[in-house]
């Protein structure tokens, strides 16, 4: 209908044209105004008449709609640099990052997903970057993983839970020793993406302990005290010395988009001895 309405209008209006532009040859004809004049007053009167009869208001329509796309487009933009911006500042105000020089760094890739879930992620930053193999990866929630392999201008990242992850770790108030990853404690019917965490002497284990790294010489490849994830499931021992269980990772692999690469100095200052006995 609506279409119907805008044809009879253009009529309406051509029918109009053609009787003004006769109106301007007759008054031509009978030795009316000067042929100057005469052409003013027909763009003066038709002009409008022009524009809205052309085909250019397709043109004008199709202009406004790209006009629209290219808002809504600058809009998500907007909306992901925000987001980026965001995910950036609670990173470097995040205890994973505290006291670290840090490489900031965004997911731009993801390895095909096995029985563990993602196993390895790219980041853009490289060797260009300063950044080389066994560099602990971390998110503002906590561990990611470690640089496995560099290039000039991105990284691989292997990430906890995959099968060639295994982290040294401490467990609860009172530091238990214990190992975590993807097989470092198979447990029937973990899901994916948990982890397996088994003490490496006999101690306790209880639902909610924090696991936190325990630290690699010159921090790498894991620094000490990141956040490693929470234990939500403790396993019977069915005669093994040290108890075993399943922890929920701190950081969703799944929906990771900044990251930080920790560049970990190495001791070079050698430690002082010191002498044993009451003070």
């Amino acid at each position: 209908m609506r279409g119907d309405a805008r044809d009879r209008r253009r009529r309406r209006l051509l029918a109009l044209a053609v009787v003004v532009t006769c109106a301007l040859l007759l008054v031509d004809l009978v030795g009316g105004p000067g042929s100057g004049l005469l052409r003013r007053g027909a763009a003066t009167v038709l002009g409008p008449l022009e524009r809205v009869l052309a085909p250019a208001g397709r043109a004008s329509e199709d202009e406004l709609r790209r006009d629209n796309e290219d808002l809504h487009s600058a809009l998500r933009e907007a909306e992901v640099t925000a987001r980026g911006a965001a995910e950036l500042s609670a990173l470097l105000s995040s205890p994973s990052t505290t006291g670290a020089r840090v490489v900031p760094a965004r997911v731009v890739g993801v390895g095909a997903p096995g029985p563990q879930g993602v196993v390895r992620v790219t980041i853009d930053v490289g060797s260009r970057d300063g950044v080389d193999v066994d560099r602990t990866v971390v998110a503002s929630g906590g561990l990611v993983g470690r640089v496995a392999s560099v290039a000039p201008w991105t990284s691989d990242v292997l990430v906890v839970g995959g099968p060639d992850v295994v982290v040294g770790a401490r467990v609860g108030a009172g530091g238990a020793l214990a190992t975590v990853g993807g097989s470092a404690a198979p447990v029937a019917g973990r899901d994916a993406g948990e982890l397996g965490l088994a003490l490496v002497e006999t101690g306790s284990l209880a639902v909610g302990d924090e696991v936190r790294t325990l630290g690699s010489i010159d921090g790498r490849p894991f620094v000490p005290g990141v956040l490693v994830g929470t234990v939500t499931e403790v396993e019977p021992q069915r005669g093994r010395l040290a108890p075993s269980g399943v922890v929920r990772p701190a950081v969703d692999v799944g929906t990771l988009s900044v990251v930080g690469v920790l560049l970990s100095e190495p001791r070079s200052t050698p430690r002082a001895a010191a002498t044993g006995g009451a003070p």
